[in-house]
């Protein structure tokens, strides 16, 4: 289940456990909820999770919540625009290490969701099972990729909780779309956080998940209910993505049409490669 909570004000630095409070940024929007959430963890000497979007308010806001303790390492889960461009502002301010996920070198062209953030120079990339470490505090990366290639998660044994990132959100599924994003890797990662036991999930957008295993298994579920429906479609005949999403996704917000587009051809390419699907030109056939 989610936790039942009030979005707090962005801006304000709200204790979530003795070793984790967090921090709104003031950018809410579809894709988004009511903002990105950066998360920070540790009493003494801290880390910093996702500091956000380059926003002077943003940054003044953490700054204020770091109140003067040393901060051992900024850590990022990925690189959109609303989780990593922060880091910069922050390292200068603070004088810490900036630590996570590999940057892409890849260009990605235009996206739907977020775009990428080309500046992004980690001091130190942070492979599957990599931790660092300060006062009380033991952060460990989990290679979640899917949501996008480079994205990592951080799980906080000391409190039985992973810091999912965009992989797993609070609010709604997460949105992949290529070609960066990929389902293949998105329902894989899902299925290796189901072998873990965190007792909680901080997403860096929504509410806290207090029953991770149930949520995920509930994501997997979604996941393959949109494969059937897929597949129901072209069952009727061939179809393009378009008419797809407009049969699959009937009432959503047409902002959201393109990201429903990109999510739509994730599963398709999941399902071309298991031999299920195959494209001809701009209509998708059943196999």
């Amino acid at each position: 289940m989610i936790a039942p909570m009030e979005s707090p004000p962005a801006g304000a630095c709200i204790a979530l456990d003795t070793l984790v409070a967090r921090v709104l940024a003031p950018n809410p929007s579809p894709f988004t909820f009511t903002g990105t959430q950066t998360h920070l963890v540790g009493t003494d000497d801290i880390a910093v999770i996702d500091p956000g979007p380059d926003d002077p308010v943003h940054i003044d806001a953490l700054i204020a919540a770091i109140a003067g303790r040393p901060v051992s390492a900024i850590l990022i889960t990925h690189t959109h625009r609303d989780h990593s461009p922060a880091s910069r502002a922050l390292a200068a301010a603070t004088g810490a290490p900036i630590i996570g996920c590999a940057p892409l070198v890849v260009d990605m062209g235009p996206r739907a969701d977020a775009a990428f953030d080309g500046d992004y120079a980690p001091d130190r990339v942070l492979s599957d099972g990599e931790s660092v470490s300060g006062g009380g505090w033991t952060l460990t990366a989990v290679a979640t990729p899917g949501h996008t290639s480079n994205h990592l998660a951080f799980a906080l044994p000391e409190a039985g909780a992973l810091f999912s990132g965009d992989h797993v959100m609070g609010w709604s599924t997460t949105v992949v779309m290529p070609p960066d994003g990929d389902m293949t890797a998105y329902l894989a990662s899902l299925e290796k956080l189901q072998t873990r036991d965190d007792r909680i999930y901080y997403p860096a957008h929504g509410e806290p998940v207090t029953n991770p295993a149930q949520h995920v298994r509930h994501l997997l579920s979604h996941r393959r209910q949109r494969e059937r429906q897929i597949l129901a479609v072209l069952d009727a005949g061939p179809a393009a993505i378009p008419a797809m999403v407009a049969a699959m996704y009937p009432a959503l917000d047409a902002r959201l049409h393109g990201a429903a587009a990109g999510s739509v051809l994730a599963h398709l390419i999941d399902l071309d490669g298991r031999g299920a699907v195959h494209a001809q030109g701009e209509l998708w056939h059943r196999a």
